[in-house]
C-alpha cells in the first residue's frame, strides 16, 4: 500500500481554503442590502452566482472529506469499481477522485 501523506496534506489544505472561501461567501451574503433599486438588480445577480459558488464549494468539500475517509480507511488509490490502482496522475489532478480514469469515462457514458 502506498503512503499518500502528500495527498492526504494537499486534501487538507484544499478543505482549509474552501472553508475559508465559504465564510466569505457567508459573510457577503448576509451583509445588508441597497435601497437603490439599480444596485439592488445586481446584488441579486451577484447572490446567484455566489451561491452557485458555495454549493460547488460544499460539494468538493464532501467529496475531499470522503478522499481523506478512504486514506485513513487505506482505500484511498484504489478504484471503487474494478479495485485497480488509481493512477498517481489522476490522484494529483483529482486528488478526491473515487474511481480510476477508465472507470470513470464508464460511469459518465452511462450517464449519458
Amino acid at each position: 500500500m502506498k503512503n499518500f501523506l502528500s495527498q492526504k496534506s494537499r486534501i487538507e489544505q484544499r478543505l482549509i481554503e474552501l472553508g475559508l472561501r465559504m465564510t466569505e461567501i457567508e459573510k457577503v451574503l448576509e451583509a445588508p442590502k441597497s435601497k437603490d433599486i439599480e444596485d439592488r438588480a445586481i446584488e441579486i445577480e451577484d447572490t446567484e452566482v455566489l451561491e452557485g459558488v458555495g454549493v460547488a464549494s460544499q460539494r468538493e468539500a464532501g467529496l475531499l472529506q470522503a478522499a481523506l475517509a478512504r486514506i485513513a480507511q487505506g482505500t484511498y488509490g484504489t478504484c471503487l469499481s474494478c479495485e485497480e490502482p488509481i493512477s498517481d496522475a489522476r490522484l494529483k489532478a483529482v486528488p478526491y477522485a473515487p474511481l480510476c480514469k477508465q472507470c470513470a469515462r464508464n460511469a459518465e457514458s452511462t450517464a449519458n
